[in-house]
């Protein structure tokens, strides 16, 4: 049964929950086997085991979700670290006109007893969910058995969800979009950095540096705007009080909630719910606080010190906190818009209009210029850079680019994340690019002018990604000579690097921070992609594997040899060649002696969009080359 049958099988289920457990099965212990007495969702949470089901083998690793049907023999024999697993027994129908949408087949006896096994993306998700369904169960109140069929739907909601995205996208998801859509189905929860990195199994100090390079933002600044964001939807929305919008957006106190918001908002929830009464009525204006987008429209204004400490800009309590009144309102420049488009249509002498073509985006299809004058990039300013064109805006962490500067002199600053709304507004532009890590700033960019999303990593490689934005911007000749240059110049630094460096050396990139230590491969930035796909180097052959599925690993500094080759491309915000060559490990390493150490931070390393990384390429030649 393939994942749209499961979907609608499930659209259509009733289900009573039999029994719920939690077992232990130690390393050494008999094998268990047994009929199963009722339809089963197995989880495992801790060890690993083989399970033989209807005499197919599955292998249980952490996390593991096997589904079995009612009269299936099951086995389990425990691996060397033992298994800890939960089990859901329930009992399920569904109607009949279900079952016949199932692919045209007949009708099945028992259509919920198919056998299936998945490793979920985000397997702390569906944990929780079971962890609470045990609780809830062991208590036996009246109320259990909805409370366990509800949370037994919001299981499978979930595992369908990420089965579904597997099938749509097999190729990893983007770390960054993963973390953000676990904190906006999560916001409400008590989230941290730790729980997190267990989502995601990666490490606090790689995570929050990842996270922050790709969209501008902290985790934990994104967590509290969105739920300030949350928190001013509802004061906008509803009649609900501060206490009940506290609990509702995740703080149990909501005197604290207050207090951030005054912070982020610059006036009181109270004052911030009667000026908008009075000055911004719903009719007159679309609301346009953030639902569900990793960066909120409306910037706010801190200084980042550490990921939970904020100190905001001050804004009085009597200024305008929505909007200044240098600035046109979204409603008054989309109706000056409008004016202005009639006027031209009953004018002899208007100009005429500027060439359009329509093309296929991820969002249908988009009727943009030919030759647009005025673009706005939240993302893929390298590209746009490549073919010779400069936007009138772009988001704060392009302006941060190093690389960058030297063409950004008149470029507007559009906040954080991939811009704010009313800034983009005031630019007036007649294209804005974005990928699709805000679905919900898009919607409201596609109000103000044609926007075209390119979903983040489907530009697999610097040709594909600059080729594609010549042809969008009607630059096709300068993404042509861009990318003739690039390869040339891409070129002659593998050649030079070769003269001087043997091609069989192995080389590691790896970034410390906050005692944590990662090797990265082709995908993560530090320097990988000139060191591994521009030059050709390896890495050790102990961890070749590693970096190329899933790309990094994650050590500790007593295992740092296995990961260092004779050459290493460090990042370090804190560290030093002298303090490594100090260190007993560091110190020990081959590299090390033998001063086959390039260091860089991070504000230069942790870029790779098309100019970085021709840049880091010739950067990392000269340092080789000098050797």
């Amino acid at each position: 049964m393939d994942i749209n049958d499961l979907i609608t099988l499930w659209n259509q289920a009733n289900c009573k929950v039999i029994d719920i457990r939690r077992i232990t099965i130690r390393a050494g212990e008999s094998p268990l086997s047994y009929k199963v007495p009722s339809t089963l969702f197995l989880m495992s949470i801790r060890g690993n085991a083989t399970a033989e089901l209807d005499r197919q083998i599955y292998r249980l690793e952490r996390f593991t979700v096997l589904h079995a049907g009612k009269d299936s023999v099951l086995s389990l024999a425990a691996g060397s670290e033992g298994l800890d697993y939960y089990t859901v027994y329930y009992r399920a129908g569904s109607n009949l006109p279900a079952l016949s949408e199932l692919d045209g087949r007949p009708e099945q006896a028992h259509p919920f007893d198919h056998s299936y096994s998945i490793t979920p993306e985000n397997p702390v998700v569906l944990h929780q969910i079971l962890s609470e369904m045990y609780k809830d169960w062991r208590k036996q109140k009246p109320l259990v058995q909805l409370r366990a069929r509800t949370l037994l739907y919001q299981f499978v909601y979930e595992l369908l969800h990420q089965m579904q995205a597997h099938v749509i996208s097999p190729a990893k998801r983007d770390l960054a979009a993963r973390v953000a859509a676990f904190i906006h189905e999560h916001y409400a929860e008590s989230i941290t950095l730790e729980s997190l990195s267990d989502n995601v199994n990666y490490s606090i100090p790689h995570l929050s540096s990842y996270f922050k390079t790709r969209t501008g933002l902290s985790p934990i600044d994104y967590l509290i705007k969105v739920r300030i964001d949350k928190a001013a939807s509802l004061l906008l929305e509803t009649d609900a009080t501060l206490k009940e919008i506290a609990a509702g957006v995740g703080y149990q106190d909501p005197s604290y909630l207050g207090r951030l918001f005054k912070r982020y908002k610059g006036v009181s929830p109270i004052r911030y719910r009667e000026v908008y009464a009075a000055r911004n009525k719903p009719e007159d204006r679309p609301v346009i606080t953030m639902e569900s987008s990793i960066v909120p429209p409306e910037p706010f204004d801190y200084t980042n010190i550490i990921d939970n400490d904020y100190q905001l800009d001050r804004i009085e309590e009597g200024d305008v906190f929505m909007f200044k009144h240098s600035r046109p309102t979204l409603a008054s420049l989309l109706l000056l818009s409008f004016i202005l488009v009639l006027s031209a249509c009953g004018t002899n002498n208007a100009a005429e209009q500027p060439q359009t073509k329509v093309i296929s985006t991820v969002n249908g299809e988009v009727e943009v210029p030919l030759h647009p004058k005025r673009i706005v990039a939240g993302e893929y300013l390298g590209s746009l850079i490549a073919v010779g064109i400069t936007p009138i805006g772009t988001s704060d962490h392009h302006i941060k680019n190093p690389y960058f500067q030297e063409y950004l002199k008149d470029v507007e600053n559009i906040g954080e994340g991939n811009g704010n709304v009313e800034k983009i507004l005031a630019l007036e532009p007649d294209l804005i690019i974005m990928d699709d890590m805000y679905p919900e700033l898009n919607e409201q960019m596609s109000k103000i002018a044609p926007t075209v999303v390119i979903p983040y990593a489907s530009l697999k490689t610097v040709h594909e990604e600059v080729a594609y934005f010549g042809d969008l911007l009607g630059r096709e000749e300068e993404a042509k000579a861009w990318l003739t240059d690039y390869d040339t110049r891409t070129a002659s630094a593998k050649e030079k690097v070769l003269q001087v460096i043997p091609a069989d050396s192995t080389f590691s990139v790896i970034e410390s921070s906050d005692n944590s230590l990662m090797a990265v491969g082709t995908s993560f930035g530090k320097g990988g992609q000139p060191i591994y796909n521009g030059f050709g180097f390896k890495p050790p052959a102990e961890i070749a594997a590693e970096m190329a599925d899933p790309g990094w690993a994650s050590f500790s500094a007593e295992v740092l040899p296995k990961y260092a080759g004779d050459y290493i491309i460090l990042t370090s915000d804190s560290e030093t060649l002298d303090e490594l060559q100090a260190d007993p490990i560091w110190g020990a390493l081959p590299a090390v002696k033998n001063n086959h150490v390039f260091l860089w931070t991070s504000d230069r390393s942790g870029y790779w969009d098309p100019i970085a990384i021709l840049s880091q390429t010739e950067e990392l030649a000269a340092w080789l080359t000098g050797l």
